[in-house]
């Protein structure tokens, strides 16, 4: 089976979240499988200097408005498949992340960009492709890449079409004034095509049009499709619930691996937590804080917005910290969160540190050198970074929704009693709610037989993408 996975960011070419994992680990998972997958992204410089192998531009062709394009064949550094950079150099070739600047501004081009990326990968798929690789499947992603489901559409003898919503709240919604650099005909513009509000929908394209519509775990699916979460696609998820559904993501036990990760200062496994210790004084060193190697540490990697429920925080985990906890933030976004967090640091500089970046390397001794890690989403479609601190032994405080409810057990009194128990779960988005759950982290931390018991039922969880990317499979199979 032949699968063109299209995204717009991909790790480790380009990453700012949990699709540019997704986007690694899934197609390989997939390979891993028997699938001929390729992948398709924009050339961005950084995804340039990743690749290897890769061979001299071939031209696309014209895009009207957009201007030519070209593709670059090339091999992934990590997992060897290939991949195709779509070369813009009008739209790619610049500093900053796949969509915002140095300065962390939304590109004003962001639609052109991701315009450009669906119209060359539509392309790639049909039959005027330079490559004699028609794919059967095209699996698109988020609404950067919605447009290719509606371009690829009316083809005759069409791939079948997958289109998976990461994050619903993200729905690249632009003015009518630019639909004709979609390509699109002019009767896709209405409601009952790409329409929405006063201009057209990018996700609405791939939501409405795909064969088959995948969200990131199957509360996420269900909770799209309730007002509360639907985020004003309700209407249109509920309408094709027989064609829609929740595949939990899994996370890449090759990148994240306490036992043999290069980026943490001991390694551990399940059966032998030793090394946690000395991640944890690492951790405490390269942030700053007071060395306290009793006192629980609370670790954070997260984009800063109150999607993620970061706002709590600060409000939540003060009677933590005056009992002694440490708190480690890594993550930007929103200005004012990220202030409220500096704040909160200069306030208790020995108990509280943040750093305001993307950092890999950093996010991995996070998650291992902390104790207990903080997730309060509001909402989340999957979530990996809960799946990656029980594998790191670090038991995660969340939120009961979307995938962080799929994943996490709750430490209540029956599953503490059956050992069955992988973190702490609280039911409303309020820092009460957060403060109490944290309470009853600490609690449990200070009885270290119980707490060994749940960071090693964590450890041993599968979150393989095994089991989810045989989903994904027999999904392609049954289109």
């Amino acid at each position: 089976m032949r699968v063109l996975f299209v995204s717009p960011e991909i790790y480790p070419m380009a990453k700012t979240g949990g699709l540019g994992d997704v986007s690694a680990a899934l197609p390989a998972a997939l390979a891993a499988e028997g699938v001929d997958v390729r992948l398709v992204m924009p050339a961005y410089p950084t995804a340039r200097d990743a690749v290897v192998d890769a061979r001299p531009m071939r031209p696309l062709g014209d895009f009207g408005a957009l201007g030519p394009a070209g593709v670059i064949e090339a091999t992934t550094p990590d997992s060897a498949l290939p991949v195709w950079l779509i070369d813009s150099p009008d739209l790619y070739e610049r500093g900053g992340g796949p969509y915002h600047d140095d300065a962390g501004r939304e590109w004003p081009d962001n639609f052109e960009r991701f315009a450009l990326l669906s119209r060359a990968a539509a392309r790639l798929s049909s039959a005027s492709s330079p490559f004699d690789w028609p794919p059967d499947v095209v699996h698109a992603n988020d609404w950067q890449t919605g447009l290719v489901v509606a371009l690829l559409l009316p083809e005759p003898r069409r791939p079948r079409l997958v289109f998976t919503i990461h994050n619903l709240a993200f729905q690249g919604i632009f003015p009518r004034e630019r639909f004709a650099l979609t390509g699109l005909p002019e009767e896709l513009l209405g409601v009952a095509g790409i329409g929405h509000g006063e201009g057209f929908s990018l996700l609405k394209a791939g939501a409405e049009l795909a064969d088959w519509v995948t969200t990131a775990g199957p509360t996420y699916a269900r909770e799209h499709q309730a007002t509360q979460f639907g985020a004003g696609f309700e209407t249109i998820l509920a309408a094709r619930a027989e064609s829609l559904s929740g595949i939990l993501n899994g996370i890449d036990y090759h990148v994240w691996n306490p036992a043999r990760d290069p980026h943490i200062a001991a390694p551990y496994d399940a059966d032998d937590v030793s090394g946690k210790a000395a991640c944890k004084a690492a951790l405490t060193a390269a942030f700053g804080l007071a060395a306290a190697p009793r006192a629980p540490l609370f670790g954070i990697v997260s984009r800063l917005t109150e999607q993620k429920g970061l706002d709590l925080v600060p409000a939540a985990i003060e009677p933590a910290l005056a009992a002694g906890a440490r708190l480690a933030v890594l993550g930007r976004g929103d200005a004012g969160i990220e202030q409220r967090f500096r704040d909160l640091a200069a306030r208790r500089p020995d108990a509280v540190a943040v750093r305001t970046a993307f950092d890999e390397p950093l996010a991995h001794a996070v998650e291992a050198g902390a104790d207990i890690f903080l997730m309060p989403s509001r909402f989340e479609p999957s979530g990996l970074n809960q799946m990656y601190s029980m594998r790191y032994g670090t038991p995660p405080v969340v939120h009961r929704v979307g995938g962080l409810a799929d994943t996490v057990v709750d430490a209540d009194v029956a599953s503490l009693h059956d050992e069955s128990a992988t973190g702490f779960v609280f039911d409303a988005p309020t820092a009460q709610a957060f403060e109490q759950a944290i309470a009853r982290a600490l609690s449990l931390f200070s009885d270290a037989d119980r707490w060994r018991t749940l960071q090693q039922t964590g450890m041993r969880a599968d979150f393989s993408w095994t089991r989810s990317a045989q989903a994904y499979l027999d999904l392609y199979s049954a289109l």
